[in-house]
This record gives structure tokens, sequence and C-alpha cells, in this order.
């Protein structure tokens, strides 16, 4: 088993493949633990978002691919066109890169690096962190502050929660002038409804699985904003020109013949929608509807791509500062692999102390001088300290200079040439 990492993202894969790959937050734990279990993986770490899904793992990639169809019940050939497997040293440049925001959509976001924290955390919970992948990660997370904090890579970037609102004002004119209802009460939802609320919009709602979800974030929203069920959306779809949506749900919430009904009510005024959420929670075929305006996180690419170009030069910094991080993790591996030898040879010397301790304490107790006792302690543990070396040095004679060589230097001795 070895180090690697198997995804898809938003460059390999479209978002109709994205959504069927992707792990709900409430099944993560039991897809981490199944993975383990499954023993395709050693250790794991699963992170889904709206633009990846990636598994981290010590394991085997070939059969983590089978665990991975097997689980969202799809055909190995529908998803490998899509994925993308890395060995030991590029699973390392891609968390590195992932965690300091170089592999996202919005160059330098800093949400990504909360997101693969909460995915290392479910993974320790479920006792999936051994190691490799602990080690790693506590690394990914010191390199992206290093770069975040050495670099602009992540300044004057558009992140996705300004880009809604740039979308919705290429359709209408003054979002002041507008109602704009919130579908779900999660952290993106709790984003973009912050940058809304900043245009101070006619009138905002929260709809939420729960509604004391809803109510805290139209609190914490501070305009006039009012809470709801899910329930309520087909009564109350109608008086919005602006949807937004990012929920957990794996199934459409908001379905086409409700927007027909909707669209209907309005007089077929035209409506903003914008599905954040992988899954969908909007339907697709609502985008055949003419007054409906239905976007996802793919179409948001040409207005968070904008700055992109002012950023590169502190782009191509951090990747430097990556390669050299890559370096000294790759460099402090190695290092870690002899570990196990040299646990194994002190404990070798341990068992001879303590038997030439044994051998002395009885010779004392018989009433041997303590001279004489501490001279043969001393002989014996030579001995048994210099018997491995020295046999294995004349079994391979003068045949194996390498052997020779690091004996010497282990023991800091010259030997004629």
């Amino acid at each position: 088993m070895q180090l690697t990492a198997i995804g898809l993202n938003h460059q390999t894969a479209p978002l109709s493949i994205r959504e069927k790959l992707a792990f709900a937050a409430a099944t993560l734990p039991n897809a981490v633990r199944g993975l383990i279990e499954s023993r395709a993986a050693a250790e794991a770490v699963i992170l889904s978002t709206c633009n990846r899904t990636e598994l981290y793992c010590v394991g085997d990639a070939e059969r983590v691919i089978e665990w991975l169809a097997e689980y969202q019940n799809l055909s190995i050939d529908e998803i490998r066109p899509y994925l993308y497997t890395y060995g030991c040293s590029d699973t390392i440049r891609h968390a590195f890169r992932v965690a300091c925001g170089l592999d996202s959509m919005v160059l330098g976001e800093p949400q990504i690096l909360g997101q693969i924290k909460d995915a290392v955390r479910v993974a320790q919970e479920q006792a999936a962190l051994d190691t490799w992948l602990n080690a790693l990660f506590q690394k990914t997370f010191a390199v992206a502050k290093e770069v975040r904090t050495g670099t602009a890579v992540g300044e004057n970037s558009v992140s996705m929660a300004a880009a809604s609102v740039k979308m919705a004002e290429q359709i209408f004119p003054d979002v002041a002038d507008l109602n704009v209802l919130f579908i779900g009460a999660g952290e993106m939802i709790e984003l973009v409804a912050t940058y809304f609320a900043a245009k101070n919009p006619k009138l905002m709602a929260v709809a939420n699985r729960t509604l004391p979800r809803a109510q805290e974030l139209c609190e914490k929203l501070g305009v006039n904003a009012e809470p709801h069920l899910l329930a309520e959306l087909p009564a109350i779809l109608h008086e919005y020109d602006v949807v937004v949506s990012s929920t957990a749900s794996q199934l459409p919430i908001v379905g086409k013949g409700m927007v027909e009904r909707a669209l209907r009510q309005r007089h077929h005024m035209p409506v903003f929608m914008l599905d954040l959420a992988v899954p969908r929670d909007i339907e697709e075929e609502v985008g055949e509807l003419n007054d409906a305006y239905l976007y996802t996180v793919d179409d948001m690419m040409g207005i968070v791509q904008q700055g992109r170009e002012a950023r590169q030069k502190a782009a191509a910094e951090a990747e430097v500062m990556v390669s050299q991080k890559v370096a000294e993790f790759i460099d402090w591996q190695k290092s870690r692999q002899s570990v196990p030898l040299i646990r194994a040879l002190r404990e070798e010397g341990e068992r001879a102390r303590r038997q030439v301790l044994e051998n002395a304490m009885k010779q004392l107790a018989k009433g041997t001088p303590p001279e004489e006792v501490l001279e043969r302690l001393s002989v014996q543990l030579t001995n048994k300290l210099l018997h491995s070396p020295t046999r294995t040095l004349n079994k391979a004679g003068a045949n194996d200079s390498d052997l020779v060589e690091a004996v010497a230097q282990i023991y800091h001795l010259e030997h004629p040439e």
C-alpha cells in the first residue's frame, strides 16, 4: 500500500458527473469507515465539496476506485474517464496545492482549507488516520498557512458569494428592488446571503429543513428577512425574484412543475435561480423554462476568473513555495523509513543489556567480587553488541564494499583500501 489520491474536480468532470460522486456530509463518517473496512485502504480522508470529490488514502488505488464506484452505485467505466490518480509525491503536491487554493475555481479561495480540516476531523473520529495521513495533513495545514500569509494569492479574488450577486445584477438592474430567497442555511448560503444583504434587497427569506436554523440566519443578517420551512416552498416561491439554493439534499428540492406554477403566478416575470449545491437542489429541466434563468456553480467560472491574471504572479510564488515544501516532506518521509529499524536496533541492545545485567546480579549474589563481575559484564556486553556486525563483515569479506563502508561509517573507523 502507498500514499495515493483519487478524485475529480471542476476541471476534469462536468456537474452531471460530480454530483453522482459527491458525498453528503451526513454520510461521510459511514463512507470513510466503509472504505477502511473494505481493506482497500489502511488510512483514508474523503474530501467532498461542490467542485471536487477526492479520496486521500494509504492503499491500493485501483481497489479504492472499485470501492468508490460500488459505493456510489456506478460502473467503473462510467467514472474512470473523469478521475485523476496520483502517486506518493504527486499526492503530497496536490494536497498542498488544494489547501492553498491553487487548484480552486476561485484562485486562493479560503473556504477550501476549512473544508479539508472538516474532512480530516471526520476521518480522525472514524479512526481512519494513522502515521502517514496524519503527518501529511498536519504539514498541509502548515504549508497553507505559510503560503497564504507569505503571498498575495488570495487577494482581490471574486468569491463565489460575490459572484452570486454579480450574476443577479446582470439580469436585474438593482438588487434593492428585489425579493431574494435562500434555500438552505449552511455556510455557503450564509456567505451568499451576507453579500446580498449588503445590497439592501426589498425582502429576504431563508427556507430550511429546520425553522430554528432559518431564524438564526435571519437574525444574523440583520435585515428584513423571514424564516420558512422547506415544505412552504410551493406556496411562497412565486414571491421571489432571486432564488439561491445550497443544501445537502441528495435529491432535488425545487422541481420543474413547482417553478412553472410560480412563473404563472408571477405572470411570467423573470426569476434568477442559482443552484450552488452538488448534487443539484434545482432540477436541471427548470432551465428549459423561458422565464427561469437557472445557473449552477459551473456557470460562475467566467465571473470568478476576473482578476485572476493579476494574481498569477502571486500564484507563481506560491507554486515555488509548494515545491520546496513537497521536497521537505519527502525528505522527512525518507528519514522516517528507518525508524522501525532504529527501534528494532535499540530493542536488541536493550535485550543484550538486560541479559548481561541478570548474569552480573547472579554472580554478585554468589559472592563473586564486584570488580570481577564488572569485568565479566563489560566483556559480555561488548561481545554481544559486536557479534552481529563482526559475523556479517566476515561473511561479506572484501566483495561487499558498500557494507564495509557502511560499518566503517557507523563506527567512525578507518579501514585499508
